[in-house]
């Protein structure tokens, strides 16, 4: 089967983030090791604080990986979609003709007067 080039895109995005997992994984499980190694040497908890922004991190590319991140996102999105579409309107309505010439005059403008 052929991709389309957006398919293809998000193919490699998922690809490249399992292959990186592999390795932030890795440095993940040592982190936590090391850590907790030095937490129970020096008596003092705070030493595992860093643990908690790397576990945030590393479950993001897990999701993105497994495609539960990307699920949940299509689901947003359909939502957003279906219920939500003003948010997607232009604030004061769609560009017109008439808007664009006027940028267009300004800009020509603006740029003979340098």
């Amino acid at each position: 089967t052929t991709a389309e080039p957006d398919e293809r895109q998000a193919a490699m995005q998922i690809a490249w983030t399992r292959e990186f997992l592999k390795y932030f994984g890795t440095f993940c499980g040592l982190a936590a090791v090391v850590l907790t190694t030095g937490a129970i040497k020096r008596k003092n908890p705070a030493v595992l604080l860093p643990i908690f922004p790397l576990t945030f991190a590393f479950s993001n590319h897990y999701g993105m990986g497994c495609g539960t991140l990307l699920q949940r996102i299509k689901g947003e999105v359909e939502n957003i979609l279906d219920t939500q579409s003003t948010l997607l309107e232009l604030p004061k309505g769609p560009l017109t003709f008439e808007d664009l010439e006027k940028i267009r005059i300004s800009q020509s403008n603006s740029s003979t007067e340098k």
